[in-house]
């Protein structure tokens, strides 16, 4: 892996007014799925929502970020926590890799408290599926706590 990696983020569209926050801090402070990167450098390339259901921009967004040099897109830790979770972030992700040839990473900052104990009581993450989607953001429990 090379020392410095260009990035997008793609948001869900139900948060188009989301200033990416959380995004950016756990950009900067390399925790969630931005771990990864620790000892890297960063550089938000792009930065955009699915434009809403059924996620038309998935088409054109990820083109843009390419042509900016993206090497790695995310789909954002709202796609995964929101009320329902994106019921397209599996097909999101293997749609860029295959189109593009840019790496998906599902999740950006990670998992607020709030939403890890709602889905949790919902049983909405239950299967291994979500288990493996969920891994890069779940922290522990004082990290959700930081992120609340």
């Amino acid at each position: 892996m090379s020392n410095s990696k260009k990035i997008g983020i793609i948001i869900c569209d139900r948060y188009r007014t989301c200033a990416g926050g959380k995004c950016l801090r756990s950009m900067h402070n390399r925790e969630g799925a931005f771990s990864r990167y620790k000892g890297m450098e960063i550089e938000l390339i792009g930065f955009a929502t699915c434009n809403g259901c059924p996620g038309g921009n998935i088409e054109y967004a990820p083109a843009e970020m390419k042509k900016n040099g993206a090497e790695i897109i995310h789909l954002a830790t709202g796609m995964i926590v929101g009320y329902p979770p994106c019921p397209r972030i599996k097909y999101f992700s293997s749609f860029i890799t295959e189109k593009y040839g840019i790496e998906v990473v599902i999740g950006t900052h990670p998992i607020p408290t709030s939403y890890y104990e709602t889905h949790s009581h919902l049983g909405t993450w239950n299967s291994e599926s979500w288990k493996d989607m969920l891994a890069p953001t779940l922290g522990d429990e004082k990290t959700r706590a930081d992120y609340n």
